[in-house]
């Protein structure tokens, strides 16, 4: 593994667990709603843009709180500015990960054929 990637990946985790942080305790926005989970961070290997992937639970309108996410990407870079120490602060791009509901679906297609097996 080449060293660059080495720190490429240590300041993805750095990221998610300040912007898990942030979006937890900080950000005060009436429209993210929903338990919202950081699941991982992409930062591209120029250091200008990150991408944040998100899992949402219970969200009373998902586009809208990944908007919200979206509206609050500048403040929430200015936090990451003062606690993490780089020369550039990634310009933060969010996306929602489905990765859960896809394994819940696949769960629950599971459960099912065991039943019909039954």
């Amino acid at each position: 593994m080449p060293k660059n990637e080495n720190r490429l990946n240590r300041i993805n985790e750095e990221l998610k667990k300040e912007i898990s942080q942030i979006i937890s305790f900080e950000l005060k926005n009436p429209d993210a709603t929903g338990l919202m989970s950081v699941t991982k961070v992409k930062i591209t290997p120029d250091l200008k843009y990150a991408k944040v992937y998100v899992s949402l639970l219970n969200s009373k309108n998902e586009e809208k709180t990944i908007e919200a996410l979206k509206n609050s990407s500048g403040y929430i870079r200015s936090l990451i500015a003062k606690r993490i120490n780089l020369r550039i602060t990634p310009e933060l791009v969010f996306e929602k990960d489905d990765s859960m509901e896809y394994g819940m679906k696949i769960d629950s297609i599971l459960k099912d054929l065991k039943k019909d097996e039954k």
